[in-house]
C-alpha cells in the first residue's frame, strides 16, 4: 500500500516511522515532509493546503490512504475536497471532513457541543464585535483568573489567561475590536479558569467504533517549572500516573461515548483522531478543548508505545472496521524533549547546522524544523527542531535516555527544558 502523510513536523516524521514497520507498507510520501522523513519516505514540495496537487501526487503516485497530520488542511475541507473528485474517491483519508473538523476550528461550536451533549466543560459564553459591551459586561462578573479564547485557528496562539479584570478586558478589546488574532478572533469564547493538572487523551475513530490509544502529558511553556511564553509543546511523557484506571473510566463515560454519539447525532461520520485536550479537577474530567488530529510532541511518545500493527489500525478506520482490529499498548514509559531554536517561540534563526546525529543512543529522534542542505548536512528550518523520545521500564530512565540524546545533539542557540516528566516524578 502507498501512503501519503501530510505536513512536516516530529509528528508526520513519527507517522512514518511507525507506518514503515508494517509488512503491508509498500512506500510512503510526505508533503511537505523535512530532512527525517527524507531518510525513510519521499518528501514532495507540495504545500498542506495544496489540495490539487495533493490529489494529483495521489493519482501519480498510486496513494491509497491519506494520513492528514495538521489541524489547517482539515478544517479547510480536504477530506471534502477528495470526496467530490471522481478519480479520488478510491482514496481513503483519514482526518474528518469539514463539518467534524469544527470541533477544532470553532471554540464556539465546540463549546455549544459540549453543552448540547452534556460533556463537562467549563462555563463560557461567546461575544463578537457586535457584541463587545456585552462582552465587557460579563467579564465584570466574573472570578479571576479567565480564559479568552480566538474562536478560529490561530496557530496554537489564541488563548489567553488573563489574570485581572483590567487585562481581561484590554484582551478583550485586541483581540475583538484591534483583531489580535486575525479573522480568527472574530468571535472570542470567554471561559471560566479550570484548576488541576492537564492531560491528553487521544481517540482513533470509524465513524460507529472507537480506541483509545495512550494517553499523554505534555508541557506548552517555554521555561523550566512551566514558566513563560507558550509554545507549540517543549516535551511529552507517556503513560500519565493520574490517569488511573478509574479517572479513565470517567473519561470514556462522560467524555469520548457522549463526543462519539453526539457527533453521529449531528449527522458527522467522523473517520480519524479526536484529541481530548482535559483538565483532571480534583478527579473529574473537564474539556478544555477538542482537536480533529493527534498532538505534536505527544504523537512522539504516543506511537512508540503502540504494539498494534499501526496501519491496520488506520485501515480499519477508513473501512468502519476498527471494531475488527486486534489493539495492545506496551507498559513501557516514554518521555520525549523537544529541542528548540533559540529565540523560540518568538523571532528564530533558520539555516544552522545541526550536528551530533551519530552520538545519539538507545533513543528514537523524530525531526521536525530541518531541512537538507544544498551543501550537504542538515540545517535548522523552523522553531521546533527535533524530539528526542527516550524509552524504557521506568520513568527514570526514559528521562534520562531523552536528556542524555538532547545533549549530544549540536546546533547554534540550541535550548531544551531539563525538566520534562520531572514534575510527575517527584509525586509518583
Amino acid at each position: 500500500m502507498n501512503i501519503l502523510i501530510i505536513g512536516a513536523g516530529g509528528r508526520e516524521h513519527a507517522f512514518a516511522w511507525k507506518l514503515n514497520q508494517s509488512p503491508n507498507c509498500t512506500q510512503i510520501y510526505v508533503a511537505p515532509g523535512n530532512a527525517g522523513t527524507a531518510e525513510i519516505a519521499i518528501n514532495l514540495e507540495i504545500e498542506v493546503n495544496d489540495f490539487e496537487a495533493l490529489g494529483k501526487a495521489c493519482i501519480k503516485n498510486k496513494i491509497s490512504l491519506v494520513l492528514v497530520g495538521p489541524e489547517e488542511p482539515l478544517v479547510k475541507g480536504i477530506k471534502n475536497y477528495f470526496e467530490s473528485k471522481k478519480a479520488l474517491k478510491s482514496v481513503k483519508v483519514i482526518g474528518p471532513d469539514k463539518a467534524g473538523a469544527q470541533l477544532e476550528g470553532s471554540k464556539d461550536f465546540s463549546k455549544t457541543f459540549m453543552e448540547k451533549y452534556g460533556i463537562p466543560t467549563a462555563a463560557s459564553q461567546s461575544f463578537t464585535k457586535a457584541t463587545f459591551n456585552e462582552g465587557i459586561a460579563y467579564l465584570s462578573n466574573c472570578q479571576m483568573p479567565i480564559v479568552l479564547k480566538a474562536d478560529g485557528l490561530a496557530a496554537g496562539k489564541g488563548v489567553i489567561i488573563a489574570q485581572t479584570l483590567t487585562e481581561a478586558k484590554q484582551s478583550l478589546e485586541e483581540m475583538l475590536l484591534n483583531a489580535k488574532f486575525g479573522t480568527a478572533s472574530d468571535t472570542v469564547v470567554i471561559e471560566y479558569f479550570l484548576k488541576g493538572i492537564e492531560l491528553s487523551v487521544f481517540v482513533l475513530c470509524d465513524g460507529e467504533n472507537y480506541i483509545i490509544l495512550p494517553e499523554a502529558k505534555d508541557y506548552k511553556r517555554i521555561g523550566e517549572g512551566d514558566t513563560g511564553l507558550n509554545t507549540g509543546g517543549m516535551g511529552a511523557v507517556s503513560p500519565v500516573p493520574f490517569a488511573t484506571k478509574k479517572f479513565m473510566e470517567l473519561v470514556e463515560k462522560r467524555i469520548i461515548k457522549p463526543t462519539i454519539n453526539g457527533l453521529k447525532a449531528e449527522g458527522i461520520k467522523y473517520v480519524g483522531f479526536i484529541f481530548i485536550g482535559l483538565m483532571n479537577c480534583e478527579g473529574e474530567p473537564y474539556v478544555i478543548e477538542y482537536n480533529a488530529r493527534m498532538g505534536d510532541p505527544e504523537t512522539e511518545v504516543v506511537l512508540p508505545r503502540i504494539e498494534t500493527d499501526f496501519l491496520s489500525l488506520l485501515v480499519g478506520a477508513a473501512e468502519g472496521k476498527l471494531n475488527e482490529v486486534a489493539y495492545t499498548t506496551s507498559k513501557m514509559v516514554a518521555v520525549t524533549t523537544m529541542l528548540v531554536a533559540g529565540g523560540y517561540p518568538e523571532a528564530y534563526q533558520k539555516g544552522d547546522a545541526i550536528t551530533g546525529f551519530e552520538n545519539i543512543e538507545n533513543c528514537l529522534l523524530f525531526q521536525a524544523g530541518t531541512t537538507s542542505s544544498k551543501i550537504g548536512g542538515v540545517v535548522t528550518n523552523g522553531g521546533r527542531i527535533m524530539a528526542l523520545t527516550g524509552l524504557s521500564n521506568t520513568l527514570e530512565s526514559a528521562i534520562l535516555k531523552s536528556q542524555k540524546a538532547a545533549q549530544k545533539v549540536v546546533f547554534k542557540d540550541k535550548y531544551y527544558r531539563k525538566d520534562i516528566g520531572l514534575d510527575i516524578l517527584r509525586t509518583k
